[in-house]
């Protein structure tokens, strides 16, 4: 852990940690925005699973308040305009989500504990596991929760910090996350902040 630990604390000291507060900063913005920005940041991150993420920003960006208007169907049609690899299951799980819209403003608003928020998205939310309901969540401003992708998992490995594990249950999700914890105490950093720091080391761009 101690290779790591110092390699981020490079980072740390470096311009990228300048990107990295700003990124942060605009997630929390996000939250602020009210409840359309929200549900755009949700279908973000119902299209990211297995799916480059700057090509899903593109996308986002381009179909942007459609999220909450377009038919399945015009939905379908745009993901396929715009190039976007999984048109047709990730439409419906976009047009499924809508009906939990105004229960997603009401519990974000609620000032629920952000493990119990996570566990409704998971559960109610189609095409949002563990991972991408973190992420929707660092990406609306919440902090301490964990997003671990092949990436992440990856690079623990790589400094023996875990074992790859053959799948990704609840149970192995929390016990990695646990691990990260730990490491963000070590560098006084929060989920969110060290899971850009993190993705920078792997990838050398901060994305959201």
């Amino acid at each position: 852990m101690k290779d790591l630990i110092k390699s981020i604390e490079s980072l740390k000291n470096c311009d990228i940690s300048n990107v990295i507060d700003t990124r942060i900063k605009q997630f929390i913005s996000v939250k602020k925005k009210g409840i359309s920005e929200i549900f755009k940041e949700l279908c973000f991150c119902i299209m990211t699973a297995n799916c480059g993420a700057e090509k899903c920003i593109e996308v986002n960006d381009r179909i942007d308040k459609g999220f909450l208007n377009l038919s399945e169907e015009e939905l379908v049609n745009k993901f396929k305009e715009f190039g976007y690899r999984f048109p047709n299951i990730r439409a419906k799980y976009i047009v499924d989500a809508r009906n939990y819209i105004s229960e997603l403003e009401s519990i974000i608003n609620s000032n629920i504990d952000e493990i119990k928020l996570r566990e409704w998205v998971v559960k109610n939310i189609k095409g949002l596991g563990y991972k991408e309901a973190s992420h929707f969540l660092r990406n609306i401003g919440y902090k301490n929760l964990a997003i671990i992708d092949f990436h992440i998992v990856d690079l623990l490995v790589k400094y023996d910090l875990i074992e790859k594990p053959k799948s990704m249950t609840k149970k192995k999700y929390i016990e990695i996350e646990n691990v990260l914890k730990q490491i963000g105490r070590e560098l006084d950093l929060d989920m969110a902040k060290l899971d850009l720091y993190l993705w920078y080391k792997e990838t050398g761009k901060v994305l959201k």
